[in-house]
């Protein structure tokens, strides 16, 4: 909404007027936080994500330094964000701080946090503060572009939106991907695991321990980060062109995987399935909030790999003799393993994995217990091919059957119980490690859907 020039004015009054009002009632430093946004648009989601972003940089540097916060008002009107802070602390210190975050990003650059004296007096900085606040369409330094009115409104405008948007992609994509590192730790960290690796024993793996996964999660980092920079770039193409970057980027990975473990393989379902899921995230993304609908994301999943599974499997189909495991437990049984999970829209996480997740917290267990008991959950009803690989579909079967009746008689069964699962894994050579990967998928997308 555009706002004219009478209501900024009466907006201006209003707020000296709040601050007085708030000095009286507060005789300490008082921070007056709006934002530089030129033109007559002053509020918008964008817009308001950017002050919500100053207002946490603000609590947190005011947190670690000790501050206390007496009086905290924020306010969301047609004519800008309004916030103000009134602290215990003193007046000079309150204005470093402030000037700290401003200068400390270029997102800063459009902070305006006045620092009030108990007295009413608002601090000033020096000419070189001064100097360090640049010009966001031509970068010079000081007020002089602004004071000759060197740039147009529309220029103005166009800056102000570009340096939002590049703070926020860049913000967004570094916390998908460390929660998506986040959720690939802790899958392996989740202990006990029926046949797979975690903190007590390496399951039915012989080749790999709980080091090998941390390694490997690790060189896998800047993987995650790609993938959610290839998914926004590429969010205007079809989403098959998106999945093919995604397979290119996901064969380096492997490599970098390899590279970590010494040649084991610890990560490539979930190089599949994480990739896939991070460049959904990017696909969905929009500078004013990101994406954080599971369902959403899910969706976005099975539309970039739904055609090139389709071919990947009528190419199984015509080959003369299957090559691999995979490929002839879909030809004899019509299994499609991660590859048609991820085609369908994780159904299995959606439906199964992230339900049981969040009745388990719900209803008290810990993150660790929780997570183990969805991966049970997703034992009991996905047909994972990894298992079935090892120990054959009647095997395979069976110990499903196990799991399933362990879950009828206990929805929420104790460690203890799950400890003796996984000796009967280890027993039968079992590991189900598609579910592993589910589970880590489970994991991320209730933790993203979780943040503010």
């Amino acid at each position: 909404m555009e706002v004219t020039l009478p209501q900024m004015l009466f907006a201006r009054e209003h707020r000296v007027q709040r601050q007085q009002t708030l000095l009286t009632a507060f005789p300490h430093p008082l921070i007056s936080f709006t934002m530089n946004i030129a033109g007559p648009e002053k509020d918008s989601p964008l817009i308001r994500r950017g002050f919500q972003e100053g207002c946490r940089l603000l609590d947190a540097a005011l947190s670690q330094n000790r501050l206390e916060v007496l009086h905290r008002e924020l306010v969301y009107a047609d004519t800008g964000c309004e916030g103000y802070y009134a602290v215990a602390g003193e007046a000079s210190r309150v204005k470093a701080l402030c000037a700290a975050i401003e200068n400390s990003c270029p997102l800063g650059r459009l902070f305006d946090m006045d620092v009030l004296t108990p007295q009413g007096e608002q601090l000033r900085r020096n000419a070189e503060e001064a100097d360090r606040r640049q010009c966001i369409v031509c970068g010079a330094p000081g007020r002089g572009c602004a004071s000759r009115r060197v740039h147009t409104v529309e220029q103005l405008q166009q800056a102000t939106r570009r340096i939002l948007t590049e703070h926020f992609a860049a913000a967004d994509a570094d916390a998908a991907a460390a929660l998506a590192l986040r959720a690939l730790l802790d899958e392996v960290c989740t202990t006990p695991k029926p046949g797979l690796v975690d903190r007590v024993n390496s399951g039915s793996h012989r080749d790999m321990d709980i080091f090998t996964f941390t390694a490997s999660a690790a060189a896998l980092a800047p993987y995650l980060r790609r993938c959610v920079e290839i998914g926004r770039q590429t969010r205007e193409l079809p989403p098959e062109q998106t999945f093919q970057s995604l397979r290119k980027a996901g064969l380096q990975a492997e490599q970098a995987m390899f590279a970590a473990t010494g040649g084991v393989n610890t990560h490539k379902g979930a190089i599949f399935t994480m990739g896939t899921v991070c460049g959904a995230l990017g696909r969905l993304w929009k500078p004013e909030a990101p994406c954080r609908d599971p369902a959403a994301i899910a969706g976005a999943c099975g539309e970039m790999t739904i055609q090139a599974m389709e071919a990947d499997f009528a190419a199984i189909a015509a080959a003369p003799a299957p090559v691999t495991v995979g490929q002839r437990l879909y030809r004899e049984h019509g299994l499609k393993g991660i590859r048609g999970e991820v085609a369908a829209g994780l159904p299995s996480v959606l439906q199964v994995g992230l339900p049981a997740l969040e009745r388990g917290l719900a209803a008290g267990k810990s993150r660790n217990d929780a997570a183990a008991i969805t991966l049970l959950h997703l034992i009991a009803q996905v047909d994972d091919t990894n298992m079935i690989a090892r120990g054959g579909m009647a095997l395979a079967a069976e110990a499903k059957t196990k799991v399933r009746r362990l879950l009828d008689w206990n929805p929420l069964p104790e460690p203890e119980q799950i400890a003796r699962l996984d000796q009967d894994f280890i027993r039968d050579r079992l590991s189900p490690g598609g579910c592993a990967d589910l589970l880590a998928v489970a994991l991320f997308l209730h933790d993203w859907s979780q943040m503010p």
